[in-house]
């Protein structure tokens, strides 16, 4: 599976934005996949993950309520819409692929990555 992510970019605090995840290879429909960011000078952590066929979705406490993750598995794609963005959101975001379909917040579960995007909240 091979992943790109997009749409990160500078909004103020309280805006909105909407991060894609473009996958490619067949076993993409069968892999749960997460988002997951990394602030300067502060370790990995994890966002948002949902499984296989969308129907469990879990969010990190930081982000409960604000944040919402969606795939559309005929597109190969999978959103997190962020709403609500504070200072303290601010990170490079990546998504992840795991080789199984089980949604998962831990970062050492997954097995391909993508780039990150850029995601800078400030006014």
């Amino acid at each position: 599976v091979q992943l790109q992510a997009s749409g990160g970019g500078l909004v103020q605090p309280g805006g909105s934005l909407r991060l894609s995840c473009a996958a490619s290879g067949r076993t993409f429909s069968t892999s749960a996949v997460g988002w997951f960011r990394q602030a300067p000078g502060k370790e990995r952590e994890a966002v948002a993950s949902i499984s296989w066929g969308g129907s469990t979705k879990v969010y990190a406490d930081s982000v409960k309520g604000r944040f919402t993750i969606s795939r559309e598995n005929a597109r190969s794609k999978v959103d997190l819409q962020m709403n609500g963005l504070k200072p303290d959101d601010t990170a490079v975001y990546y998504c992840a692929a795991r080789s199984t379909g089980i949604a998962l917040l831990r970062s050492g579960g997954y097995d391909y990555w993508g780039q990150g995007t850029l995601v800078t909240v400030s006014s």
